[in-house]
Protein backbone atom coordinates (compact mmCIF):
# COMPACT_ATOMS: atom_id res chain seq x y z
CA UNK A 1 0.00 0.00 0.00
CA UNK A 2 1.69 3.58 -0.46
CA UNK A 3 2.84 5.56 2.29
CA UNK A 4 0.29 7.41 4.46
CA UNK A 5 1.97 11.18 5.36
CA UNK A 6 0.28 12.66 8.92
CA UNK A 7 0.95 14.39 11.55
CA UNK A 8 1.46 13.62 14.94
CA UNK A 9 1.14 15.52 18.34
CA UNK A 10 2.98 15.46 21.11
CA UNK A 11 4.49 17.00 24.05
CA UNK A 12 7.49 18.16 21.99
CA UNK A 13 4.96 20.15 19.31
CA UNK A 14 3.43 18.41 15.77
CA UNK A 15 5.84 15.85 13.95
CA UNK A 16 5.47 14.78 10.59
CA UNK A 17 5.60 11.12 10.30
CA UNK A 18 5.10 8.40 7.61
CA UNK A 19 2.93 4.89 8.46
CA UNK A 20 3.73 2.28 5.93
CA UNK A 21 1.08 -0.38 5.74
CA UNK A 22 0.78 -3.82 4.14
CA UNK A 23 -2.32 -5.88 3.89
CA UNK A 24 -0.69 -8.94 5.32
CA UNK A 25 0.77 -6.62 8.04
CA UNK A 26 1.02 -8.90 11.66
CA UNK A 27 2.82 -6.44 14.18
CA UNK A 28 3.76 -2.81 13.76
CA UNK A 29 6.89 -1.24 14.49
CA UNK A 30 7.85 2.18 15.55
CA UNK A 31 10.89 2.79 13.51
CA UNK A 32 12.72 5.81 14.82
CA UNK A 33 15.49 7.33 12.68
CA UNK A 34 19.50 7.99 13.10
CA UNK A 35 20.87 11.46 14.28
CA UNK A 36 21.97 12.22 10.74
CA UNK A 37 19.05 12.28 9.06
CA UNK A 38 15.12 12.81 9.68
CA UNK A 39 12.26 9.83 8.81
CA UNK A 40 12.22 10.10 5.51
CA UNK A 41 15.47 9.17 4.34
CA UNK A 42 16.02 7.04 1.68
CA UNK A 43 17.95 4.78 4.36
CA UNK A 44 14.34 4.63 6.68
CA UNK A 45 11.96 4.69 3.55
CA UNK A 46 14.34 1.37 2.29
CA UNK A 47 13.88 -0.15 5.82
CA UNK A 48 10.00 0.83 6.14
CA UNK A 49 9.60 -0.99 2.87
CA UNK A 50 11.13 -4.09 3.07
CA UNK A 51 9.84 -4.03 6.77
CA UNK A 52 6.10 -3.97 4.51
CA UNK A 53 6.45 -6.69 2.68
CA UNK A 54 7.49 -8.76 5.36
CA UNK A 55 4.14 -8.22 6.96
CA UNK A 56 5.46 -5.69 9.29
CA UNK A 57 3.84 -2.06 9.38
CA UNK A 58 5.97 0.83 10.53
CA UNK A 59 5.36 4.17 12.00
CA UNK A 60 8.52 6.59 11.29
CA UNK A 61 8.65 10.16 12.61
CA UNK A 62 10.66 12.89 13.02
CA UNK A 63 12.24 13.71 16.11
CA UNK A 64 11.93 17.19 17.44
CA UNK A 65 15.16 18.64 16.49
CA UNK A 66 15.21 17.02 13.08
CA UNK A 67 11.57 18.92 12.40
CA UNK A 68 12.86 22.06 13.47
CA UNK A 69 15.66 21.69 10.40
CA UNK A 70 18.76 21.44 12.96
CA UNK A 71 21.31 19.17 13.20
CA UNK A 72 21.99 18.71 17.45
CA UNK A 73 20.39 15.47 18.92
CA UNK A 74 17.67 16.22 21.49
CA UNK A 75 17.86 15.40 24.97
CA UNK A 76 17.39 11.83 26.09
CA UNK A 77 14.22 12.59 28.01
CA UNK A 78 12.92 14.72 25.02
CA UNK A 79 13.64 11.70 22.68
CA UNK A 80 12.68 8.99 24.63
CA UNK A 81 9.38 10.71 25.43
CA UNK A 82 8.83 11.13 21.95
CA UNK A 83 9.07 7.56 21.25
CA UNK A 84 6.68 6.46 24.14
CA UNK A 85 4.25 9.05 22.28
CA UNK A 86 4.44 7.58 19.30
CA UNK A 87 4.12 4.43 20.78
CA UNK A 88 0.92 5.40 22.52
CA UNK A 89 -0.56 6.43 19.12
CA UNK A 90 0.39 2.91 17.84
CA UNK A 91 -1.38 1.00 20.68
CA UNK A 92 -3.99 3.32 20.12
CA UNK A 93 -4.62 2.67 16.54
CA UNK A 94 -3.53 -0.69 16.02
CA UNK A 95 -4.43 -4.17 17.77
CA UNK A 96 -1.37 -5.65 16.16
CA UNK A 97 1.45 -6.43 18.66
CA UNK A 98 4.02 -3.48 18.78
CA UNK A 99 7.56 -3.64 18.15
CA UNK A 100 9.98 -0.70 18.74
CA UNK A 101 13.16 0.50 17.36
CA UNK A 102 14.65 1.90 14.77
CA UNK A 103 18.06 3.06 12.86
CA UNK A 104 21.47 4.00 15.34
CA UNK A 105 20.27 6.75 17.33
CA UNK A 106 16.28 6.59 17.21
CA UNK A 107 16.69 2.60 18.05
CA UNK A 108 18.88 3.77 20.72
CA UNK A 109 16.56 5.99 22.42
CA UNK A 110 14.11 2.95 21.80
CA UNK A 111 16.01 0.64 24.20
CA UNK A 112 15.76 3.47 26.94
CA UNK A 113 11.96 3.92 26.55
CA UNK A 114 12.03 0.64 27.11
CA UNK A 115 14.96 0.22 30.09
CA UNK A 116 14.24 3.16 31.64
CA UNK A 117 10.31 4.24 31.53
CA UNK A 118 8.92 0.38 30.99
CA UNK A 119 7.44 1.08 27.68
CA UNK A 120 5.96 -2.08 26.75
CA UNK A 121 6.52 -3.96 23.52
CA UNK A 122 6.58 -7.29 22.44
CA UNK A 123 10.20 -6.93 21.18
CA UNK A 124 12.59 -4.52 19.95
CA UNK A 125 14.21 -4.09 16.47
CA UNK A 126 17.31 -2.07 16.66
CA UNK A 127 19.10 -1.47 12.74
CA UNK A 128 22.51 -0.23 13.65
CA UNK A 129 22.99 0.11 17.31
CA UNK A 130 25.26 2.45 17.97
CA UNK A 131 27.09 0.51 20.43
CA UNK A 132 30.15 3.14 20.59
CA UNK A 133 31.12 6.19 18.61
CA UNK A 134 33.10 5.33 15.29
CA UNK A 135 37.02 4.46 16.76
CA UNK A 136 36.18 4.30 20.54
CA UNK A 137 35.37 1.25 21.44
CA UNK A 138 32.77 0.67 24.48
CA UNK A 139 29.99 -0.97 25.81
CA UNK A 140 28.63 1.36 28.12
CA UNK A 141 26.03 2.50 26.15
CA UNK A 142 24.38 -0.93 26.78
CA UNK A 143 24.35 -1.75 30.03
CA UNK A 144 20.94 -0.71 30.51
CA UNK A 145 19.92 -2.96 27.94
CA UNK A 146 20.31 -5.38 30.63
CA UNK A 147 17.37 -4.37 32.31
CA UNK A 148 15.42 -5.05 29.21
CA UNK A 149 13.29 -8.37 29.73
CA UNK A 150 12.00 -8.57 25.88
CA UNK A 151 13.39 -10.45 23.10
CA UNK A 152 15.90 -7.81 20.56
CA UNK A 153 17.17 -8.43 17.08
CA UNK A 154 20.04 -6.23 16.34
CA UNK A 155 20.49 -6.04 12.28
CA UNK A 156 24.36 -4.79 11.99
CA UNK A 157 26.57 -4.22 9.04
CA UNK A 158 30.15 -6.03 9.36
CA UNK A 159 31.66 -2.98 8.26
CA UNK A 160 29.99 -0.78 11.03
CA UNK A 161 32.38 1.43 12.61
CA UNK A 162 30.20 1.69 15.69
CA UNK A 163 29.64 -1.59 16.62
CA UNK A 164 32.92 -3.82 17.01
CA UNK A 165 31.52 -7.61 16.23
CA UNK A 166 33.31 -8.64 19.41
CA UNK A 167 32.00 -6.16 21.67
CA UNK A 168 28.42 -6.62 20.07
CA UNK A 169 28.13 -9.98 20.44
CA UNK A 170 29.18 -10.45 23.99
CA UNK A 171 26.78 -7.68 24.83
CA UNK A 172 23.80 -9.45 23.24
CA UNK A 173 25.23 -12.62 25.10
CA UNK A 174 23.82 -11.08 27.78
CA UNK A 175 20.28 -10.29 27.13
CA UNK A 176 17.34 -12.40 26.34
CA UNK A 177 18.16 -15.62 25.27
CA UNK A 178 15.80 -15.18 22.39
CA UNK A 179 17.79 -12.03 21.47
CA UNK A 180 19.56 -12.60 18.12
CA UNK A 181 21.95 -10.90 15.82
CA UNK A 182 22.11 -11.03 12.53
CA UNK A 183 25.50 -9.13 10.67
CA UNK A 184 25.00 -8.07 7.45
CA UNK A 185 28.05 -8.80 5.07
CA UNK A 186 29.88 -5.91 3.97
CA UNK A 187 27.10 -3.50 5.37
CA UNK A 188 28.52 -0.05 7.27
CA UNK A 189 26.44 1.96 9.83
CA UNK A 190 23.96 2.88 6.98
CA UNK A 191 23.88 -0.01 5.37
CA UNK A 192 25.97 0.59 2.62
CA UNK A 193 27.86 -2.74 1.00
CA UNK A 194 30.61 -3.47 -0.72
CA UNK A 195 29.47 -4.76 -4.17
CA UNK A 196 32.71 -6.58 -5.07
CA UNK A 197 33.27 -8.31 -1.83
CA UNK A 198 29.80 -9.00 -1.01
CA UNK A 199 28.87 -12.83 -1.58
CA UNK A 200 25.23 -12.36 -0.59
CA UNK A 201 23.15 -11.53 -3.58
CA UNK A 202 19.83 -10.53 -1.68
CA UNK A 203 19.40 -6.89 -1.59
CA UNK A 204 20.39 -5.72 2.30
CA UNK A 205 17.51 -4.17 3.17
CA UNK A 206 15.56 -7.45 2.26
CA UNK A 207 18.14 -9.74 4.24
CA UNK A 208 17.51 -7.57 7.26
CA UNK A 209 13.88 -7.59 7.31
CA UNK A 210 13.77 -11.20 6.13
CA UNK A 211 15.65 -11.79 9.32
CA UNK A 212 13.43 -9.33 11.33
CA UNK A 213 10.32 -11.45 10.04
CA UNK A 214 12.30 -15.38 11.03
CA UNK A 215 12.86 -13.66 14.41
CA UNK A 216 9.56 -12.19 15.13
CA UNK A 217 8.27 -15.96 13.89
CA UNK A 218 10.05 -17.44 16.44
CA UNK A 219 8.76 -15.81 19.79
Amino acid sequence: MPSQEFSLDTSAGTLSATLNESDAGTHVLLLAHGAGADHQHAHMTSLAEAFEQQGINTLRFNFPFKQRGGNRVDSKQVSVDCVIEAAAWLQNNYSQPLLVGGHSFGGRMATHAVAEENLACTALVLCSFPLHPAGKPSTDRAIHMRDISQPMIFLSGTRDTMAEQNLLTGEVSMLNPKSKLHWLETGDHSFKILKRTRTNTTDIYVEAATAARAFIDNL
